[in-house]
């Protein structure tokens, strides 16, 4: 499939998410004040979606039972959760946020 744009770069301020579905996964659109990010929007611990959560840093808040993943690995910092979400390949161009949801990031410690 390859990349797909899927916001405009200035469409979320800082600290702001979207979630949205591509190629029939629940993706989310993070962004950090460094970076933006695309993780699975489900909680590995209980099927929550992790929109109704919120972003501390470089890291994302299950608000269900309060585990926290890193935007970067997708590992747990917290329990209950002990599984990772994935996150994708991202880039912006031309003023656009493009994921490549067939690839994870190289750090990314999901099992897919």
């Amino acid at each position: 499939m390859g990349f797909v744009a899927i916001a405009a770069a200035d469409e979320l301020a800082v600290d702001e998410m979207k979630a949205f579905e591509l190629d029939g996964r629940r993706l989310l659109l993070v962004r950090t004040a460094d970076d933006f990010y695309v993780v699975d929007e489900m909680c590995t611990h209980e099927d929550y979606s992790l929109a109704l959560g919120c972003i501390k840093g470089r890291r994302i808040k299950c608000s269900l039972h309060g585990s926290y993943f890193d935007l970067a690995t997708g590992e747990p910092d917290e329990e209950p959760a002990d599984e990772p979400i994935c996150s994708y390949r991202v880039k912006v161009e031309n003023g656009q946020v493009w994921v490549d949801p067939a690839q994870t990031r190289p750090e990314s410690r999901c099992r897919r």
